[in-house]
């Protein structure tokens, strides 16, 4: 007789595959697809999420999920079952109606966001948002009643199982204490630094090569996954094929090229996961937290180092030889060059946790009702002076529309840009603990044993433990916070 178990893992292999078309199909959404498919495209996804909705929240699955719990399974099964739970109950909580309506306001929301963020149309942008809200109020009041926490944690718990506002307000309350003069005093230090802009134009053909090269040393596989461009920088697909993407400037080459890192950090863990699994829900990443872990590590504690940015830097040359100001001294400091600025993906990593413990702020009280979303560009103009001493009034391209995340509803996503710099730190200050020779290794250009390092202790774990147990395993503590200031601190000062 075919058990409970086995009915689930049959109806989530069938949820994955439409799983991997919606995600392909929102990828070509934002990259490829030409302006009058918008409308279509977004009504066969909504037509596809609710299709999902169904499957998942259909009355057997409930039973089959209770009936297995009595079944005899091992660990990985054990946890398996526990993921499936967790996203049949997210689901079952909300309406199909509210689901499709939920796809429908933030496909038009985000189409119409690619043209009002250029033309600093706060007022276009606004109307579609408010729309937006009002959806994610009524998902998240739903699933705050049934599991009896805040609104805004409702939805934390959707990308950083188990975080909730009380912890951030603890971590980030921590952050604010010292940052803020650390910042400081490391902008007053470089002051003595030179920074000098090499001269452009740099052709995107040759931007796109370097990129390709710097992930073929990432070990990124290309017979699993691409390089494309969209307007804002991001990672999708899905494990068998992961699709990254970056913005070119022609103007300057930088910013493309650690976009790059940065999203075939996130790539590395998805083409990564558990193959025996895929398909399951423990084969997923464990959260968004160690995801972006995953791309910070990438990015932040390997790619900006004096070792990685000199091992890479005969690449720059080959691709753009010889010019004023691209020498390997000066590589480094722009790559290391502490800011502050108004956007938050061009930001370092010194200023970077101001910009997401404003957005922090700013979501929760909308989520919780208590601000609207006509009180965002004032709120947002007081935190970017308050944090970064920096004015955005009037500029709503660079301020308040510059992401792409409240477009589609992705409140409680933010926080955990900061708890990945924050798992990065640690798990990087372990690896180079474990690999006596890490540090020559990178200078080498050889990061073979800091891969299966990572694979060994996060990427092949997929979501078998929680973030705590598989920050426990991998470096003998849940999250401390301590790495992260050393490593600022050590980097900077």
């Amino acid at each position: 007789m075919t058990t409970a178990y086995a009915q689930l893992r049959a109806t989530f292999t069938r949820l994955s595959r439409f799983s991997h078309l919606s995600s392909i199909a929102g990828w070509d959404m934002q990259t490829m697809m030409p302006p009058e498919g918008s409308k279509a495209r977004s009504e066969a996804l909504a037509e596809l999420s609710v299709l999902q909705h169904q499957i998942l929240t259909a009355g057997k699955v409930g039973e089959w999920l209770e009936q297995a719990k009595q079944e005899d399974l091992n660990d990985l099964e054990q946890s398996n079952l526990r993921e499936m739970a967790r996203q049949y109950q997210h689901s079952a909580l909300l309406p199909e109606s509210l689901v499709e309506a939920k796809s429908l306001a933030g496909a038009r929301c985000e189409h119409a966001w690619r043209r009002q963020r250029p033309a600093n149309d706060w007022e276009g942008f606004a109307d579609n948002l408010r729309e937006v809200v009002k959806l994610s109020r009524q998902e998240a009041a739903l699933r705050s009643e049934a599991a009896g926490i805040s609104r805004y944690d409702s939805l934390l718990d959707l990308y950083e199982p188990g975080m909730t506002a009380t912890k951030l307000d603890g971590i980030f309350g921590d952050l604010k204490s010292w940052l803020p003069q650390l910042l400081q005093k490391v902008v007053e230090k470089q002051k003595s630094t030179a920074f000098i802009q090499p001269q452009g134009p740099f052709a995107i053909d040759k931007q796109k090569e370097l990129g390709l090269k710097v992930m073929k040393r990432l070990g990124f596989n290309f017979d699993a996954g691409r390089l494309d461009i969209s307007a804002h920088p991001f990672c999708g697909g899905v494990p068998q094929d992961v699709r990254i993407t970056t913005r070119y400037n022609e103007n300057e080459f930088i910013t493309a090229m650690m976009g790059v890192v940065h999203e075939t950090g996130h790539a590395r863990y998805e083409q990564n996961l558990p193959k025996e699994w895929l398909g399951q829900p423990v084969s997923n990443a464990r959260s968004m937290g160690v995801h972006e872990s995953q791309s910070l590590l990438f990015e932040m504690q390997l790619g900006c180092s004096d070792r990685f940015l000199k091992s890479i830097f005969p690449l720059v040359i080959e691709q753009f030889g010889e010019r004023e100001g691209l020498n390997e001294t000066n590589f480094i400091n722009l790559n290391q060059r502490v800011q502050p600025g108004l956007i938050r993906v061009d930001a370092d990593e010194v200023s970077y946790p101001a910009h997401v413990i404003l957005r922090y702020e700013i979501e929760q009280a909308l989520i919780e009702g208590d601000i609207e979303v006509e009180d965002i560009p004032a709120l947002w103009s007081s935190k970017m002076q308050q944090y970064l001493g920096l004015d955005t009034v009037g500029n709503y391209t660079n301020g308040c529309m510059q992401d792409i995340h409240w477009t589609d509803g992705g409140f409680g996503y933010f926080p955990t840009y900061t708890l990945g710099a924050m798992y990065a730190a640690q798990l990087f200050q372990t690896a180079n603990k474990a690999i006596p020779t890490l540090q020559d290794d990178i200078s080498r250009g050889d990061l073979t044993a800091l891969f299966q390092w990572l694979n060994q202790n996060i990427w092949q774990h997929g979501s078998r433990f929680s973030t705590d147990q598989l920050m426990q395993n991998a470096t003998g503590e849940m999250l401390n916070t301590d790495y992260f200031r050393q490593h600022l601190e050590n980097r900077y000062l």
